[in-house]
């Protein structure tokens, strides 16, 4: 069972939603807490890829490598934390809706917290992220639907 789980429908193709959220360039576009977020790996992307993401979370800007532990274009992506003291598991769907002409995303959030993080994950991080999740569902939704080219 996750710790946070959400799903929200959108006006926009399964493979436009995936385009759209597999690029770490637009992860600060429609996530409150994400600073920045970039590849660290050259070519395609793909299991084992990594992305850096640095993060709002409290008083503080935390980076922190994700790498892609499940990658299946249009539909799965899953990724999870391997540094920092905060270490984020997503996982995340989008299904096809209205013959493809709409999509469902679904996404699923658990956190592991070391060091440090052990005593943010239930002071900061989970308050945090409850009260950020609706507005980054907000987010995704107005970027996906009138947002894009």
């Amino acid at each position: 069972m996750s710790d946070f789980r959400e799903s929200i429908d959108v006006d926009r193709s399964p493979e436009d939603v995936w385009a759209y959220l597999i690029d770490p360039s637009h992860l600060p576009e429609w996530q409150a807490s994400a600073v920045s977020a970039e590849p660290l790996d050259p070519g395609p992307v793909g299991v084992g890829s990594r992305v850096r993401v640095t993060r709002h979370v409290g008083r503080r800007d935390i980076p922190m490598t994700m790498e892609y532990t499940e990658y299946d274009p249009p539909h799965a992506w899953a990724m999870q934390g391997v540094d920092g003291p905060i270490r984020g598991h997503v996982h995340g769907e989008i299904d096809p809706l209205d013959d493809g002409r709409r999509s469902r995303v679904t996404m699923e959030l658990d956190f592991e917290g070391k060091g440090i993080g052990k005593v943010l994950l239930p002071l900061v991080v989970r308050h945090q992220v409850r009260k950020e999740l609706p507005l980054n569902e907000r987010l995704l939704k107005n970027r996906l639907e009138h947002g894009m080219a």
